[in-house]
C-alpha cells in the first residue's frame, strides 16, 4: 500500500493532482465523505503553500496520495477492489477459486504458480469495472466472472496476486505496485509461515495503519489436529498486535482475523459473508485513502509541527527597535538636540556681550578647523552644531557624542559652547585633563589621528568591536553628521573625514547585523527546520541594505535638526528685549561714571550713574541665569522629541525591511499548520 509506493521524481509531485473530489452519479460514482474531502483539500493546499519552502522529496508522498485519490475517484465507486496476497504455497489461488466458485486461477505444485494477476468481477448495478482493471494492469484474458454471480458480493473485484516472496523479482514488484492501488487486501498465511519475517517486517508492520481495509486469513487449518488451529490463531493475533495492527474485535474497527480451509471449504462461507458486508458498505476506497492521508501526514509531521509556541514576542520586537535606535545613535541625537536648543536659547537670551564672544569663538574655531588642527575636524556651523574636530577645544561636537561614547581625545569635554555648563556638564567624561586649553587640543589631535590611522586609541586599546565600542567609535549618525556638516573651508581635511564616515558605518553595521540575527533567532525558535530556515532567509534578505537605509534615516534626522527649533518661544524675545534694556542701562551708567571720574561731568554726579551701571552689569547675568534654569525643561523635551522621532523612524525602517517579512513567513507557517491539522484529522 502507501508504504510500498515506489519513488517518483519531484516534478511529478508539482502537479499535485486534480481538483475537488466528487463521485458523478451518472457514472456510478458517489460523493466523497465530507471529512475525507476536507482532508484531501487541506492536503492539496498544504502542498501549494509549501512548495517554495520544502524540497520536492519531502512532498512526494503527499503528492502521490492526491494523484491516487484523483485517479480512484474518476473511476467507479460501485466497485470495491480486493486483492488476495500471500507467500508461496499459502493457498491464495485456492481461496480465490473457492470464492469465485470455479477454477479461475491456476493451482499446482509448481512455484511460483501465479505469474500474472487474475481478476474475478462480480457485476455491480452499473458498469465501470473495466476502468479499474485497466488501472490495475490486469490483462483482458485474465479477467473472469464468478460461477454463480452471487448477489451478496455484487460490485466486488477480486484480484489474485503473485507471491510476495516469489523468486522472480518482477513478481514482487508487481505485488508492491498492486498494493498501492487496491481498496483492500486479504492476507493469506498458512500454519508453517504465518510468522514469516518477510511478511511482518516488509508488509504488515509498515501497513499497520491500513488495518480497517485488511483481512488476515489463516488457511489450511484442516492440517492442524484438535485445537491447534485456535492456538495458531491466538499466536497470529499476538504477532499482529506486536506489528501495531489493530484487530477488529467486539465491533471495533480493525483487521478481521479468520481461520479457514480453502481445500475443504471450512470457514470460506464466513469470509464470504464478511466480504459481502464489507463490499455493500461501499466505503473501502474512502477508508483506504484516509489511511493514505494518515500515512502521508505522519511522515510530514516533523516539518509542520512546532516544538513550542512560535512567533515574535513584544519583548523581542522592542529589543530589536532598541538595537536599531542604538545603531543610529538616537539617544545621543536627543542629547545633541537638547544641547542645540540650549545654545539657541543662550544666543537669544544672552547679553549682547556674550553673543559677541560666541561669534568670536566660532570664527576662531572655524579658522582653526580650516588649518586642519585635528585632521578630520569640523568647525561649528552657523546653526551651532559642532563636529568632532572641535571636541579638543572644550566643545562637545555632534560627531563626538552621536554614537553615545567619547574618545580619549574628547574626554575632557566637560563643558559646551553654551557657557551654561551646569545644564549639561559632566555627561561625557574620560581621561582627565585631555580637553583643557592648547594641551587638550594637541592630545585630541594626536588621539584622533592615531585612531584614524590604526583604529586604536592613543593608549593602544584594542580595535573597536560591536560589543565594546569606545568613544572614538562614533555612532552611525555621528559619522554621517560630521561628514555632512563639514565646512568648505575644511576641505583640506576631507580625505580623513571620509575615512571616519566609513569607519563609523563599519562600527554600526555589526550592531544592525546582531539585531537582525537576534530577532530572526527569536522568530525561528521552535519552528521545524525548513520553516526556521525560511524565517532566517526572510530576515537576511530584509537586512540587506538596512544599514544604508538607517544611514539615510539618520541623515534626514540630522538635517531636520540643523535649523534649530521650528518655533521659537516667545519668552526668548522678551528676554532679549530685557537684555537689550539692561545693556543700555549698563552703557549709560558706565559712561556716566566715566564722565564723573574724568571731570567731564559734575564730580558729585557719579552716584547717579552708579545705579544703572550696577543694575545693567548685575541684571544681565542674573537674567541669563534665570533663562538657563527656565530653558532646561523645554530643551530636555526638545531632545526627547528628537530622540523619539529618530527612534520611530529607525523602527519603521526595521519593521518594513525585517519584521514584516519575518511576520509574513510566520503567517504562512500558521496557515500551513492549520491546513496540516485539518489534513491529519487532528
Amino acid at each position: 500500500m502507501e508504504a510500498m509506493v515506489q519513488p517518483r521524481s519531484p516534478a511529478d509531485v508539482e502537479s499535485g493532482g486534480g481538483g475537488a473530489y466528487r463521485w458523478v452519479a451518472d457514472g456510478g460514482r458517489r460523493a466523497v465523505g465530507g471529512g475525507l474531502r476536507g482532508r484531501l483539500d487541506a492536503l492539496r493546499e498544504l502542498i501549494a503553500l509549501s512548495r517554495t519552502r520544502l524540497d520536492g522529496r519531502t512532498l512526494e508522498g503527499a503528492g502521490r496520495v492526491l494523484e491516487t485519490a484523483d485517479e480512484r475517484y474518476r473511476l467507479s465507486g460501485e466497485h470495491t477492489v480486493v486483492a488476495i496476497a500471500g507467500a508461496t504455497g499459502s493457498g491464495k489461488s485456492s481461496l480465490f477459486n473457492a470464492l469465485a466458485g470455479a477454477n479461475r486461477s491456476q493451482v499446482g505444485p509448481r512455484r511460483p504458480t501465479t505469474a500474472e494477476p487474475v481478476a474475478c468481477v462480480w457485476p455491480g448495478s452499473r458498469p465501470g469495472a473495466d476502468g479499474l482493471l485497466h488501472r490495475l494492469g490486469v490483462p483482458t484474458h485474465r479477467r473472469h466472472a464468478p460461477a454463480d454471480g452471487s448477489s451478496e458480493l455484487r460490485g466486488l473485484i477480486l484480484i489474485d496476486l503473485p507471491d510476495h516472496d516469489s523468486s522472480a523479482t518482477e513478481h514482487r514488484a508487481q505485488v508492491d505496485r498492486m498494493l498501492e492501488l487496491v481498496d483492500a487486501v486479504i492476507w493469506v498465511v498458512d500454519p508453517e509461515k504465518y510468522a514469516d519475517a518477510v511478511l511482518h517486517e516488509r508488509y504488515l508492520r509498515p501497513l499497520a495503519g491500513y488495518a480497517e481495509v485488511m483481512f488476515v486469513v489463516l488457511n489450511q487449518v484442516d492440517r492442524l489436529p484438535g485445537d491447534a488451529a485456535d492456538q495458531v490463531v491466538d499466536d497470529l493475533r499476538r504477532l499482529l498486535d506486536e506489528d501495531g495492527l489493530a484487530l477488529g474485535e467486539h465491533g471495533e474497527p480493525g483487521a478481521a482475523v479468520l481461520a479457514l480451509s480453502a481445500a475443504t471449504g471450512r470457514g470460506v462461507g464466513e469470509l464470504r459473508e464478511a466480504l459481502g458486508q464489507f463490499v455493500a458498505e461501499r466505503g473501502a476506497a474512502d477508508r483506504r485513502l484516509a489511511a493514505d492521508v494518515d500515512a502521508a501526514t505522519d511522515r510530514l509531521r516533523s516539518v509542520y509541527v512546532a516544538q513550542s509556541r512560535v512567533g515574535l514576542t513584544e519583548r523581542a520586537r522592542a529589543e530589536f527597535d532598541d538595537r536599531l535606535a542604538e545603531a543610529v545613535g538616537a539617544v545621543a541625537t536627543g542629547r545633541a538636540a537638547e544641547r542645540d536648543w540650549l545654545r539657541y536659547a543662550e544666543r537669544a537670551c544672552g547679553s549682547p556681550w556674550s553673543r559677541m564672544r560666541m561669534r568670536m569663538r566660532m570664527r576662531t574655531r572655524g579658522r582653526r578647523g580650516s588649518r586642519g588642527a585635528l585632521g578630520f575636524g569640523v568647525g561649528a556651523t552657523d546653526a551651532g552644531m559642532t563636529g568632532v574636530g572641535t571636541a579638543g577645544a572644550g566643545t562637545t561636537g555632534v560627531g563626538a557624542y552621536r554614537g553615545g561614547r567619547t574618545s580619549a581625545g574628547a574626554a575632557g569635554v566637560g563643558r559646551t559652547d553654551l557657557g551654561w555648563g551646569g545644564a549639561v556638564r559632566g555627561r561625557r567624561t574620560g581621561r582627565a585633563g585631555a580637553g583643557r586649553g592648547q594641551d587638550g587640543r594637541v592630545a585630541v589631535g594626536e588621539a584622533c589621528a592615531e585612531w584614524s590611522r590604526t583604529g586604536r586609541n592613543g593608549d593602544g586599546a584594542e580595535e573597536l568591536t560591536a560589543g565594546g565600542r569606545t568613544g572614538t567609535q562614533q555612532g552611525l549618525v555621528g559619522r554621517q553628521s560630521a561628514a555632512g556638516h563639514r565646512r568648505a573651508d575644511g576641505a583640506a581635511a576631507a580625505g580623513s573625514g571620509d575615512a571616519s564616515v566609513v569607519d563609523g558605518r563599519a562600527a554600526a553595521r555589526p550592531v544592525v547585523e546582531h539585531a537582525v540575527r537576534t530577532v530572526a533567532a527569536e522568530a525561528a525558535h521552535g519552528l521545524p527546520a525548513p520553516w526556521a530556515h525560511a524565517v532566517r532567509d526572510a530576515a537576511d534578505r530584509g537586512a540587506y541594505g538596512l544599514p544604508e537605509a538607517l544611514d539615510k534615516v539618520a541623515a534626514e534626522a540630522e538635517e531636520s535638526l540643523r535649523g534649530g527649533p521650528a518655533v521659537k518661544p516667545r519668552w526668548w524675545t522678551v528676554a532679549a528685549s530685557l537684555q537689550g534694556m539692561l545693556s543700555v542701562l549698563q552703557v549709560v551708567g558706565v559712561l556716566w561714571l566715566l564722565g564723573a571720574v574724568t571731570g567731564v561731568g559734575e564730580a558729585t554726579a557719579w552716584s547717579s550713574g552708579l545705579l544703572p551701571a550696577v543694575l545693567g552689569s548685575v541684571g544681565g547675568p542674573a537674567l541669563a541665569w534665570m533663562c538657563r534654569v527656565v530653558a532646561r525643561g523645554p530643551a530636555r523635551r526638545y531632545g526627547q522629541d528628537a530622540e523619539r522621532r529618530l527612534r520611530s523612524a529607525a523602527a519603521a525602517c526595521g519593521r518594513a525591511r525585517v519584521l514584516e517579512p519575518v511576520a509574513a513567513e510566520l503567517l504562512r507557517y500558521r496557515e500551513v499548520r492549520e491546513q496540516y491539522a485539518v489534513a491529519s484529522g487532528a
